[in-house]
Formats: C-alpha cells, structure tokens, sequence
C-alpha cells in the first residue's frame, strides 16, 4: 500500500518553495489594483481586497487570497458586475432591502454594515435584506467592521447545496454560515463565525489542492458514505446532525425566502455552474446597539470579563489554555501582522509580485 505521507511531505516542500510571505498592507493595495485592472469599481475593489486579506490575516486560508483567482474569472466573465448601483430599497424605517445589481458579495456586506450602523444608531436596531448579490467571502469581515465601531452584529448568507441532508443520502441546503460579533473593552471584539457543517467546501478544494486526506466525519461520498478522500467528497455533514442541518435551513429563510432569491439546489454552484451565470445570492444582517439596558461601555467591560474568566479556566491539557471564540484568530492575526501573509505563486504572479 502506497504511504501518502510522503507525498504530502514532498508537496508541503514543493508549496513552502513557491509561497512568499507577503505584509497585509501591501497586499491588500496589491489585490485592489488587480481588481481595479480588471473592471472593478474602487468602492468594489477596496470591500474585496480587505475582506479577502483579513480573513487570511486572521488564518482563515480557505476564504481569503486563494479567492481572488475565482473572483477575477468571475468579473471578467461577466458573472459579477464590477460597476454595480448599490440601490437601498427603504420598506420600513429601520429594515431595508440592498439590491447588489450582480455584484461583489463583499461591497454588498460592507455597504450593509454602512447602512445598518447609520440606522442602529438612530432606532437600536436594524436590518438589511440583500438580494442579487454573489460569493461574499467569510462573514467575519462585516461583523467584525460594526464591532469595531461599537455595534453588535448578526452576518448570515446562504450558499449552493452542499450540506448532507439529516436522514438523507444527498444534499440541499448550503453550508450557510452564522456570524455574530460585538465589540470588547481593550480587545478585538468577541466573534464567532462559523459553517453549521464541520468545515466549509472550500476546505475540500483546498484539501485537494494541497493533496492532504480529509479529517474523519467530515465528508460524504455519492452514496451518502463518510469518506476521507477530497476527490470522492460529494457533501459534508453538519455539526451536531439534525441541529447543523436544522441551523443551515434557519439561514436559508433568512438569505432566500426572504430576500425572493433562490434557495438550495436551486442556487447556481459557485465552482459547477457557467462562470457568466450570475447566483442571485442573497444576505442578511442584523446590527443594533448595546446599551438597551446598561451603558455601552458597561456591555464592553463585562464582555472583557466574561472572556478574562472563560481563559482562566483550567485546561485538560496544559500546552492547549481554554480559549474564547475568535481567540486563534487574534493570535493568527497578530503573528502574520509580524511576519505577513504566505501567498501562493498563482496569486504572487496575479497581483504583479516578484
């Protein structure tokens, strides 16, 4: 029997020689002018390019610069609009629909936050419904932007079918991802984002790319059968079983029924479908204040403490503290902040980088 490790040995090696790491400044004006190049407009181009450079800052690779290859193919090709009206359809006071025209899923999120924080301010609350948008990358990005301005935000969109169906041997609803964040005294806001699947497809591509075997219980084959080969992934299971599946068809409403755009199988696949087929995807955010009942900065610094107390917990193993969600990614953020951000060949050769 063939031993794989040495393969991926061999690989890892091959990818270490071909990646330079990069500082995120550089690379997020890099990426923006790449953009920029090939049709975007500059509010477009800037929402892609800080988005997809702080998720891989933040060491959430599969939703950052490895991207922009996808992106590129997709704006030149006419499935995202690179110039798109960002029109505010205004239904209620503080509850609206953004009409993306086509375009980035990330100018639509940052454009949301916008309009949602100017809202929440006025009434505590708000809500956004975007409908005709496309991939918006990792939902932390437009979360995270009302934290850091003193907001509490929900971030929710829904994705082609990818997600095994509890009871079922195929998939339907996508692996839809729930973001919520709010801001802390001294600290990166509290955040979690997360896929109600163990991980995202775009860790099988990844996984595929970098000839690396899937972790057990992930991943399901055409007949519904879990499998650790990327080649042979067909779906992938949610966490919790019937509470992932049930998280993913919450999401759906949100992003789909509402918004009138389409739903599960009937999303275009993002890697399956004509790369000039526009998704329809839809989005939703939720953002409001945090002194309802207490002073804003009271809410920080009980956050603060509430975190303080949850790592100072004792561990089961020593070498691994307790730690509070979005933790790793401070910790990643902070270490490629110093050191930059390792970018494969592809990417270096797209954005004009020796």
């Amino acid at each position: 029997m063939r031993d794989s490790s040495h393969t991926i040995i061999k690989l890892n090696i091959t990818l270490n020689n071909i990646m330079k790491k990069i500082d995120h400044k550089i690379l997020e004006i890099k990426i923006k002018e790449c953009l920029i190049k090939n049709g975007a407009n500059d509010f477009s181009a800037e929402s892609v390019s800080k988005g997809l450079v702080e998720t891989s800052l933040r060491g959430v690779d599969s939703h950052g610069i490895r991207l922009l290859p996808h992106y590129i193919n997709s704006l030149k090709n006419g499935r995202i609009n690179g110039n798109p009206k960002l029109d505010v359809i205004n239904t209620f006071p503080a509850f609206v629909g953004l009409d993306a025209d086509n375009g980035f899923g990330h100018a639509a999120g940052f454009k949301s936050i916008e309009i949602g924080m100017d809202l929440a301010n006025k009434y505590g609350i708000s809500a956004i419904s975007v409908f005709n948008s496309s991939h918006p990358g990792a939902m932390a990005s437009f979360s995270l932007k009302a934290a850091r301005n003193g907001f509490c935000s929900f971030s929710f969109t829904h994705a082609d079918s990818l997600l095994k169906s509890y009871g079922g041997k195929n998939s339907f609803f996508g692996t839809n991802p729930i973001c919520f964040a709010a801001p802390r005294k001294n600290e990166e806001p509290f955040c979690v984002d997360m896929a109600p699947t163990f991980i995202p497809w775009n860790k099988i591509l990844e996984s595929k790319e970098k000839n690396e075997t899937l972790k057990d219980n992930v991943a399901v084959d055409a007949e519904g059968n879990p499998t650790n080969n990327p080649e042979k992934a067909k779906a992938l299971l949610g966490i919790g079983n019937y509470k992932g599946f049930a998280l993913a068809s919450m999401v759906e409403v949100l992003c789909s029924t509402l918004s009138g755009m389409p739903f599960g199988p009937h999303i275009p696949s993002m890697y399956g479908s004509s790369i000039e087929q526009n998704r329809n995807l839809g989005q939703f955010y939720l953002v409001f204040r945090n002194d309802v009942n207490i002073h804003s900065d009271v809410f920080n610094e009980a956050l603060k403490i509430m975190s303080d107390e949850v790592r100072e917990q004792d561990p089961n193993n020593k070498n691994q503290p307790v730690l509070m969600p979005n933790d790793p990614q401070i910790i990643f953020s902070k270490e490629r902040e110093k050191k930059g951000i390792p970018v494969m060949k592809n990417i270096l050769d797209l954005i004009s980088i020796e």
